[in-house]
């Protein structure tokens, strides 16, 4: 097993001829910390939890995706247009190749729900969702249609802050991701990512009522979020998903 790819906070690679591109926007990103026996188990075969001084997170991120568009062509307008809020994990491969893993993923359209799980074996789920700006303060909220479990929600209030200069280790492990681990294949592969160097500003989390980290598979957090980040987002182009992750051995 070839060590882990150092953290950078700029992407590794172009990606010349995306299958997709798309903006992902008004980002929101709330991460706990958990032990790594509990985020094993729910990582696809082939890839081991990502750890940063000894711990994995699970994030819930929330977002609004904007006009996804298929290999070069211009994004779509209302389709590929909606807000989405993940609930995704840390991890690496045999290659080396740090990634997240998505354990849920709701989305308020429910052709690229039915797309994402068809087309790409991903965990979307149908919701009802909003983003709002009001003042200084930004509101996300979700609540599970399909397929459930129903009842799944979430709502966060979120206020940004200034801009961060210098990301600490920890902001730069959580958010500079290179790329996805998801089973594509029959087995787990990886499918890339790039964009430009994430803007961020840390932000006051005045609301956090939800329980799509429990519904992931987690116990519900008791403890308050180790970090909360806001980004007014970047364009985003994703490539074709690479070879097999290979089984990593201890």
């Amino acid at each position: 097993m070839h060590p882990p790819e150092a953290v950078t906070p700029d992407a590794p690679g172009l990606i010349p001829v995306p299958l997709l591109t798309q903006q992902w926007l008004d980002l929101c990103f709330v991460h706990w910390a958990v032990a790594p026996e509990l985020v094993a188990p729910l990582l696809p075969e082939g890839t081991v939890p990502d750890l940063h001084e000894g711990a994995a997170y699970v994030g819930l991120v929330a977002f609004r995706m904007h006009r996804v568009g298929w290999l070069g062509l211009p994004g779509v307008p209302y389709l590929g247009t909606f807000p989405e809020t993940n609930v995704r994990l840390y991890s690496v491969d045999s290659h080396g190749r740090r990634g997240v893993v998505f354990r849920s993923m709701d989305a308020s359209r429910l052709i690229p729900v039915v797309m994402g799980r068809l087309g790409f074996r991903l965990p979307y789920l149908w919701s009802r969702m909003t983003v709002r700006t009001v003042g200084d303060t930004v509101t996300y909220t979700s609540s599970r249609r399909w397929p459930g479990p129903r009842g799944a929600h979430s709502r966060l209030v979120v206020r940004p802050g200034e801009p961060i200069a210098e990301p600490t280790e920890l902001e730069h492990f959580l958010t500079a991701r290179w790329g996805m681990h998801n089973a594509f294949f029959g087995g787990a592969a990886y499918l890339p990512n790039h964009h430009p160097r994430w803007p961020l500003h840390r932000a006051e989390l005045l609301t956090c009522e939800e329980n799509l980290v429990e519904a992931a598979g987690f116990p519900a957090p008791t403890q308050a979020p180790a970090s909360v980040l806001w980004s007014p987002g970047v364009p985003v182009r994703l490539g074709r998903p690479a070879r097999p992750a290979g089984i990593p051995t201890p």
